[in-house]
């Protein structure tokens, strides 16, 4: 028989398409080509399958060759498709059974030599293979990964050899097996000194997966307290650890198979793009939101950043979903993370401050927090001021921070299920009232839970009448004298 039908996956956003590798071989004269959209990586294939079977001593057919990637509307990029479209020939040209190919997929590119070499986004090809109820033979480097899908079998080969031996029943190919979990402790709150204020509504923003937004001068440990979030959180079930590690896998910035489990923190630089956030280019990639997915997201000095940059940001943090477009294709990403933001009160830092050393006007001061536009704070649930602890409290005899007294998912519940779906599909709604969110207590009544008083949701109680400081620390600096007469 000339035609020989093999499966494989492509890559679409965090999918994996099913493609079918339509091999036709016709008299005429010897030639080969490729059809089905394929990019320029799929088209050099031709040369590269033709090296790797005449090194793994079988017949190069010198006949017409025709490789179809079906479904021909869709995009086919990279060299996954290497080890499919050798396959095919062999399988065409009869020098290996049709049958066997039948129940497998297969993704790998070759050398020239005909080893297989590693690809990206092995994981949602494997997860996806394990619905069709397909069996996946991935080169050995790609092991790990796919093995981490637990509902498929997956084979892993060093060479097409190996995998012809397979398919004739000579040798048997050795399965994936999935690294040991390594249990890292991470950053601890016993780092931090002090701060019982900004500890507790770390604590509340861990339990309720509240928005965070601290506000402080310089050096008060805004970003300290940031990076102790993750180990605050519940640990990420298998489904949520599989959604952010298929983000990973196809995100061309590798996954350590061993850490999958383990929640994202990412922090990108102020001078990030917009692309940079929320992902794109002419292959639609995951951006800084989709790699924080079922994480935190970081973003320090909040007003240098660009306007446009953080505005990209009020739909995701409603919807959990970006959707990058482009001329040529969209890419659908998740992108459900926690938001943690930290910046000065003024330009020079220190408004609020005991010292005194701020020398800001209020018009700069206005400026620069008016550089956050108001819907973007309005999704932020907790506005934290955070003090400047003297030098003696940060002194190495100092007493050590307390560690952390409870994860949230065990000793303070996390917002049930339902509200959180509530949550998902509609916003938090705003009432007539000003939203004055900074955290602190007051000395009648000490709750931290005023912070979403203002709030129709709801989403944290406050069960007493708290005594609402103001939402941002005025400038204790010089004040604008009377006009003189």
């Amino acid at each position: 028989m000339n035609l020989a039908l093999v499966h494989s996956r492509a890559r679409s956003g965090v999918r994996a398409p099913a493609v079918r590798v339509e091999v036709h071989l016709a008299g005429g004269l010897p030639a080969m080509s490729i059809v089905g959209l394929p990019e320029a990586a799929v088209r050099e294939s031709k040369d590269r399958v033709r090296a790797a079977i005449l090194c793994a001593q079988f017949e190069f057919p010198t006949r017409r060759i025709t490789v179809n990637l079906a479904p021909a509307d869709l995009p086919k990029e990279g060299g996954r498709f290497d080890l499919p479209i050798a396959l095919g020939i062999l399988a065409a040209s009869g020098q290996i059974p049709l049958e066997a190919l039948a129940d497998c997929e297969f993704i790998g590119e070759l050398g020239l030599t005909g080893e297989l070499r590693a690809v990206d986004g092995v994981l949602p090809a494997a997860l996806a293979a394990g619905e069709a109820g397909r069996r996946l033979v991935v080169p050995v480097a790609n092991g790990p990964e796919a093995a981490l899908a637990s509902r498929v079998e997956v084979r892993i080969a060093r060479t097409l050899l190996e995998v012809c031996a397979q398919l004739t029943s000579r040798k048997s190919l050795p399965l994936a097996e999935a690294p040991a979990l390594e249990r890292t402790s991470g950053p601890d709150l016993a780092d931090v000194r002090g701060q019982a204020q900004a500890r507790r509504a770390l604590e509340i923003a861990a339990a309720g997966a509240h928005h965070l937004l601290l506000i402080g001068p310089p050096g008060c440990g805004k970003t300290l307290l940031a990076s102790r979030l993750p180990g605050l959180l519940p640990e990420a079930t298998e489904e949520e650890a599989l959604e952010a590690a298929a983000i990973a896998s196809v995100s061309g910035r590798g996954l350590d198979p061993a850490r999958w489990r383990e929640r994202p923190f990412r922090s990108p630089h102020h001078t990030a793009s917009a692309v940079a956030l929320v992902g794109g280019g002419a292959q639609p990639r995951p951006g800084e939101i989709s790699l924080a997915h079922q994480g935190v997201l970081f973003l320090d000095e909040l007003p240098e950043w660009d306007r446009r940059a953080l505005e990209v940001l009020r739909e995701p943090l409603e919807s959990g979903l970006i959707t990058v477009s482009r001329a040529a294709r969209s890419a659908e990403f998740p992108a459900r993370f926690q938001l943690v933001a930290a910046m000065n009160p003024c330009p020079c830092g220190w408004a609020g401050d005991a010292s005194g050393r701020c020398r800001c006007s209020q018009d700069a001061v206005r400026r620069y927090r008016g550089r956050v536009s108001g819907p973007l704070l309005d999704r932020i649930d907790l506005h934290v001021e955070v003090a400047r602890l003297p030098p003696a409290d940060l002194r190495p005899d100092a007493p050590a921070g307390s560690p952390r007294r409870w994860f949230a998912n065990a000793s303070c519940k996390p917002a049930p299920a339902s509200m959180r779906a509530r949550e998902r599909r509609t916003p938090c709604s705003i009432s007539r009232k000003p939203r004055r969110r900074a955290v602190s207590p007051s000395p009648t009544n000490p709750c931290w839970n005023a912070p979403s008083m203002h709030c129709n949701c709801r989403r944290v109680r406050c069960t007493g009448s708290c005594a609402w400081p103001a939402p941002w620390p005025t400038s204790p600096a010089r004040s604008r004298s009377p006009p003189r007469t």
